[in-house]
């Protein structure tokens, strides 16, 4: 007999299915885990799930199931949309058989009048995400074509307020909020990647949830190429999240016999976004190729040297990066042939003759003779017209019939799709990695695709070209174990778990002004857990901005992610490079706990205030770094309150780096910091640091100071 309701539970998290709706399963619970449960109270809470039938309404109303589709009653967004040129836009998929294990569901639907087969498979994993996997088989004698298959996620009455982020190149993640009322909320990319104003999550919850407080839910869907998020609440007091792949013309199109496969969509909740985001991070970490070991200090050499590759040039930078502890020497875009500037040579992967007579060897030698590993920039997807593949190949290039897509960056994107353009890029690559001792890859990806056409056929392949570019990446760390590949796209615009699982950081943009990283990695990290944040101390003038700022506020801001230096370090003064070395020194004597712990963000009352942290596993101890971005509402500033702690335990505060004399321009000591300094810090249990707290220090605008607490 089949159940009739199905409880999952796992990582904190409850999922109740009721069986029993018209079509496929719903879900009737979402959220907080409800521990053991009687099958008749499960039940109970179906049956009690059922709505009333209305006056002006239909009879049998619809219900938010795994498919919500018009057969069954349905009148909101729908989660499956497709036709046979016209014909056999409704079906009726109902289920035909139920899978149930531990941890996980498996719904089969049939319509064989439409010709269709659905399957579903709703997983918790050991984070306590939700994840939904959908699948649709044309079983019929005629093509299908799927415009959309979304799973959907149904959000508590309380859900009233929406989450989002969105920006632009060097201003990624930017969040706004809107209230969810009746209708539809749609983010939609057609970049051919999610873009630099995407949002890597879209998340509904109470009115003013915060990072500490307030029940939210969030989903994300794990695809790098075009998506649709969408938030919806009917006039039937039903809320809902979803999200999934943007399909374009054709590129669902199933012959007889032929499955599409929805990309995975993840669903997190939590007691506010601390919670919810420690839950992507779980899932990450507990990966089997999550990286393990300590996450290299990574010098990059873009904004140090841009094109100047001089040999001694790049070797003094070298040694002095060594002396300072930086553990990875990356060398960034111009090595390879023909390419003096950024309107050249893309595509041709031979390293240039001209510049490096020897080859790569005498700058690899020397780096690996300073015990630094080698990385080499590479952006395989692109290829400048002004090359000689762009010039024996110009039908590699997406584009549609007869003429090219309005340019970015002087470039143009290869087509993946095509078998001897995938082989030419794979075989360049793997030769170079083949050839030199090259630990690292940056692949980057600097513009958005545009009329992302097959040549040949005129047909959209941005899907095709995602999916290639995937095979791509697994075969290269098939061939190369143990190489590391950083996911760059102009900067943070292809972050997503589909990409995650073939990369071992992002790039969390190309702005590393300290005030701007300050909100692009908060809201980045909504998903992506710090080891996997690439966050770089820049120079005192911001290439991007323009802004001028100390090496405090520089390296403090960065110290919570993947630690770096993208800035020319070789004629630096004696005294800033023995501070640099210190912050180095320090964040490898923290990054244990940093890219292990749980990283936290404080609800302040004032938008200039920022408190972050991570907190170590076992809570023992905390780095947080308190950072003011403008002038302060109220001077003194007020209290900082420390979330995430273990309230029973006593901590001693301290700050994490000597700090000479008084911090900004308060005229007066600061109790706990000069009770610090004089070697006698100040002990408060964690229930102290989260519900009271400590007094502000007083700093001048865009400034930080970085403080421990160590479980006594």
């Amino acid at each position: 007999m089949t159940e009739e309701t199905v409880h999952l539970s796992r990582g904190g998290t409850s999922v109740v299915l009721d069986t029993t709706t018209p079509g496929v399963p719903a879900i009737v619970y979402w959220g907080r885990a409800l521990g053991e449960q009687p099958r008749e109270a499960l039940r109970s809470l179906a049956v009690a799930a059922r709505p009333q039938r209305v006056s002006g309404g239909i009879d049998v109303p619809g219900r938010l199931t795994l498919l919500p589709l018009e057969a069954f009653g349905w009148q909101g967004m729908p989660g499956l949309t497709g036709d046979r040129r016209g014909t056999g836009a409704f079906p009726a998929l109902a289920t035909s058989t139920l899978d149930i294990t531990t941890h996980a569901v498996t719904v089969n639907a049939e319509d064989a009048v439409a010709g269709l087969r659905f399957s579903a498979n709703l997983e918790l994993t050991a984070a306590g995400l939700l994840v939904q996997r959908l699948a649709l088989t044309n079983v019929g004698r005629t093509p299908y074509e799927v415009r959309s298959l979304q799973p959907v996620f149904p959000l508590p009455a309380s859900a009233l307020e929406i989450l989002d982020t969105t920006g632009r190149h060097l201003r990624e993640r930017s969040p706004q909020r809107h209230f969810l009322t009746a209708g539809s909320y749609s983010r939609e990319s057609r970049r051919g990647r999610p873009g630099a104003d995407s949002t890597v999550l879209l998340a509904a919850g109470e009115p003013s949830f915060g990072f500490e407080s307030g029940t939210v839910h969030a989903v994300h869907a794990a695809w790098s190429g075009n998506h649709r998020f969408s938030a919806e609440k009917t006039p039937t007091g039903v809320s809902f999240l979803a999200a999934g792949e943007l399909l374009l013309p054709g590129e669902g199109t199933l012959q007889p016999g032929e499955t599409y496969e929805a990309p995975p969509v993840y669903g997190s909740w939590g007691n506010g976004l601390n919670e919810l985001a420690a839950r992507f991070h779980d899932e990450f970490r507990l990966r089997a190729a999550h990286p393990r070991r300590a996450r290299p200090v990574t010098l990059n050499t873009w904004e140090a040297v841009y094109f100047d590759l001089d040999l001694e040039r790049l070797k003094a930078l070298a040694d002095t990066a060594a002396s300072l502890g930086v553990e990875r020497f990356v060398l960034d875009d111009g090595w390879f042939r023909g390419r003096r500037d950024d309107t050249a040579g893309l595509g041709d992967w031979y390293v240039d003759e001209t510049v490096w007579p020897d080859g790569l060897a005498p700058i690899i030698d020397h780096v690996r003779s300073l015990g630094m590993e080698f990385g080499l920039w590479f952006e395989p997807e692109m290829v400048n017209p002004d090359s000689d593949l762009a010039r024996e190949h110009p039908d590699w290039i997406l584009q549609p019939e007869g003429r090219l897509p309005v340019p970015g960056r002087q470039q143009q994107v290869l087509n993946f799709a095509i078998p001897d353009a995938y082989d030419y890029i794979l075989g360049r690559l793997d030769a170079i990695l083949t050839e030199y001792d090259i630990a690292y890859i940056k692949w980057d990806h600097n513009r958005d695709l545009l009329e992302a056409a097959d040549a040949r056929t005129g047909a959209p392949a941005t899907r095709r070209n995602v999916t290639a570019l995937y095979r791509l990446l697994d075969e290269l760390r098939r061939r190369h174990p143990g190489l590391e590949i950083e996911s760059c796209a102009s900067g943070g615009a292809r972050v997503d778990m589909g990409i995650l699982a073939r990369t071992d950081r992002i790039w969390t943009s190309d702005c590393i002004d300290p005030v701007e990283r300050l909100v692009n990695q908060k809201y980045t990290g909504l998903l992506v857990p710090p080891e996997l944040l690439g966050m770089h101390i820049g120079g005192p003038v911001s290439h991007s901005t323009g802004r001028v700022h100390g090496l405090e506020f520089r390296a403090s801001t960065a110290i919570f992610g993947h630690y770096g230096i993208e800035w020319d370090i070789s004629g630096l003064a004696p005294e800033e490079l023995s501070q640099l070395g210190e912050w180095v020194a320090l964040h490898k004597a923290w990054r244990g706990r940093i890219h292990q712990g749980r990283m936290v963000h404080a609800d302040l009352p004032d938008p200039a205030m920022d408190l972050r942290g991570v907190v170590s596993g076992d809570r023992s101890s905390a780095l947080f770094g308190y950072s003011l971005t403008a002038s302060s509402a109220s001077y003194p500033p007020g209290m900082l309150r420390f979330p995430g702690l273990d309230p029973e335990k006593l901590y001693r505060i301290v700050p994490a780096r000597t700090y000479p004399g008084q911090q900004g321009n308060g005229q007066s000591p600061l109790g706990w910091l000069q009770a610090a300094l004089e070697g006698k810090p100040l002990c408060m249990t964690g229930r102290l640091l989260e519900a009271a707290g400590i007094q502000a220090p007083v700093l001048l605008p865009e400034h930080s100071l970085l403080i421990e607490l160590h479980a006594v």
